[in-house]
């Protein structure tokens, strides 16, 4: 789960969802697709993953016409506020500091954070076992801000993208990647994973982390919030939210 700030860069998805009698305008979500298996580009330019499919599911529940608008994470929250796009769906934290920004509908998903490292590293992670460490996160995020707190004598390396901090990491450029726990889980899958290794126990920490990823809203918009609520309702019990869910992600992720 992640975090924002900037102008929309990306291009706009359009969504195939029945619009609702009388309603004409068009919801613009906001997402960064270079987050897997969350978001991302397949080499056809369309947009695909969790964070989509669910968009799409939720659009369609709600009978709205949506645009997704593919921008950087940190551009999201200023990208909302001054009415570029409509809502933010784009595995954010939802946090104390966010909050004071926006409003959130869900959470729609929680997972814990993860730190990666080589194979046979004996990294520890404790304060001074982290100590002039360099720790890939991408820049903006629980995560960052996480390892700031944690680990202050840790030289953090901040990364636009988690597939840049990995790259990083494979080439010993830094010594861990701390993310979202599926998305490490991701990397360590892959090729590029091998001769790594998570670290320690998947970290859940609400004052720092956040409550889970949450539909980001503009304050005061509580009609919105409250169509987006009743969707995701309606998504969990039809059951479309598992088959998503099970399609892209091997462990449920559903909030409780």
């Amino acid at each position: 789960m992640k975090t924002l700030m900037g102008f929309v860069t990306g291009l706009g998805i359009a969504l195939c969802a029945a619009a609702a009698p009388g309603v004409a305008d068009t919801l613009r979500i906001g997402t960064e697709a270079a987050y897997k298996p969350f978001a991302y580009v397949l080499p056809s330019g369309e947009l695909t993953g969790f964070d989509i499919d669910i968009t799409k599911a939720l659009c369609a529940a709600m009978e709205a016409d949506c645009e997704i608008v593919n921008q950087s994470f940190d551009g999201l929250i200023p990208a909302l506020n001054s009415k570029k796009i409509d809502a933010i769906i784009a595995s954010m934290s939802i946090t104390e500091d966010r909050l004071k920004a926006i409003d959130f509908a869900g959470p729609y998903y929680i997972t814990p954070a993860l730190f990666v490292a080589a194979e046979g590293s004996d990294v520890e992670l404790t304060p001074e076992g982290m100590d002039g460490k360099f720790v890939g996160v991408q820049r903006g995020t629980t995560m960052a801000d996480y390892v700031k707190e944690k680990f202050p004598d840790a030289r953090s390396q901040f990364y636009d993208t988690l597939e840049a901090a990995t790259l990083d990491l494979s080439s010993g450029r830094v010594d861990l990647v701390f993310a979202d726990s599926v998305v490490i889980d991701e990397f360590l899958a892959s090729g590029d994973g091998k001769g790594f290794t998570a670290v320690g126990e998947p970290v859940y920490d609400s004052e720092l982390l956040g409550g889970g990823a949450g539909i980001g809203i503009r304050k005061g918009d509580d009609a919105l919030k409250k169509r987006f609520d009743d969707a995701l309702a309606k998504i969990i019990a039809s059951g479309e939210y598992k088959q998503i869910n099970e399609k892209y992600l091997s462990v449920s992720i559903l909030p409780h």
